[in-house]
């Protein structure tokens, strides 16, 4: 086949297997939906979150209107947490942007987590699940359909105090290891649960491991192991992605043995490069927050090509995209790549 025939899914995961498809792909494993598509399609963010249908709609939008080469769900970090017993925020009654956070958690320690037995209908779980097959019975094969989990030490800090937490983890670690083996249950459990509904690509999102808030030496011995089963027990291909700069940790992030690897913008590209050398697939640094949020049209393209120059395999932003992304940023993204 042809690179230039390639539809956006084969160009996706075909490069998530190594393979050479001719140009960069742009897309991205993490949140990306924003409000001038939102508005045209007449979605409200705070329902989205709880509508599978609008939730669909939504994903698929990103690729109608602007034809970023996927679609992924959910857009919030709360549904693990929620379906293991977090109570959640939606902030119906408030206008504006707001993401739903937990208002209440439900974990002292690693004995107070009870992980369903029917995890498939806990929470919201059912809402992305149902999300993913509409997706996949509009978009059929032709855009590669994504999603998410977060890492066990991020859920960890959904569930339980966060202060407590890092706490812990410093003073009793033996403690936090138990409840992060639980949680790693949990988490290979809601991947496999979301590639039978038809996902094609899975990311680990870790970003509470990252360098700025624990040392590499902790990120060796609390983080990486679990971060290890998980990855070699979830559906391919998997991703992991940890926020902040991770350039102390990133020889042990390639370690964990996922099919490529993210960055944030925080990350210097370059010597991650250099450390990995050139066959590790490495993603992100793009920066969703000063370039594509609030730089003018102008700034994009070249930041985008500076990622590229600098190690990047593909044009995938280092985190979500913020909402807030005016239109003419977005379009200046897609033509800088045509």
């Amino acid at each position: 086949m042809s690179t230039k025939s390639l539809t956006p899914r084969d160009r996706v995961l075909k490069f998530l297997n190594g393979e050479d498809v001719g140009r960069p792909p742009i897309f991205s494993g993490m949140g990306n939906v924003i409000v001038p598509m939102l508005d045209k399609y007449g979605i409200v963010f705070s329902r989205v979150h709880r509508d599978p249908e609008l939730m669909a709609k939504a994903a698929a939008g990103m690729y109608r209107e602007f034809g970023f080469e996927c679609a992924v769900v959910p857009f919030d970090l709360g549904v693990e947490a929620e379906a293991l017993g977090a109570t959640m925020n939606y902030y119906d009654d408030v206008e504006g942007l707001l993401y739903p956070t937990m208002q209440k958690k439900p974990v002292k320690d690693a004995d107070d987590l009870q992980i369903p037995s029917d995890l498939e209908h806990a929470g919201r779980i059912p809402v992305v699940t149902q999300a993913i097959k509409a997706l996949r019975q509009d978009l059929g094969d032709e855009v590669a359909i994504g999603t998410y989990v977060i890492g066990p030490f991020t859920l960890a800090g959904q569930v339980k105090e966060l202060d407590d937490l890092l706490e812990e983890s410093l003073l009793e670690p033996e403690k936090t290891n138990q409840l992060l083996e639980k949680l790693s249950d949990a988490i290979i459990k809601v991947f496999h649960i979301y590639k039978d509904a038809g996902a094609d690509y899975f990311t680990l999102r870790e970003m509470g491991a990252t360098s700025d808030v624990l040392s590499p030496k902790s990120f060796k011995s609390l983080i990486k192991p679990h971060q290890e089963r998980i990855i070699s027990a979830m559906p391919r291909p998997a991703i992991l992605h940890i926020c902040g700069d991770t350039n102390a940790i990133i020889e042990d992030m390639a370690d964990c043995g996922a099919d490529a690897i993210s960055v944030d913008q925080k990350n210097r590209l370059k010597d991650t490069r250099e450390k990995l050398g050139p066959d590790v697939i490495v993603l992100g640094n793009f920066d969703p927050v000063k370039v594509l949020h609030q730089g003018k049209p102008e700034d994009v393209g070249p930041a985008m090509k500076a990622s590229l120059n600098e190690g990047a395999d593909a044009v995938w932003p280092g985190c979500d995209i913020w909402p807030e992304v005016p239109r003419e940023n977005m379009e200046a993204l897609m033509s800088a790549l045509k």
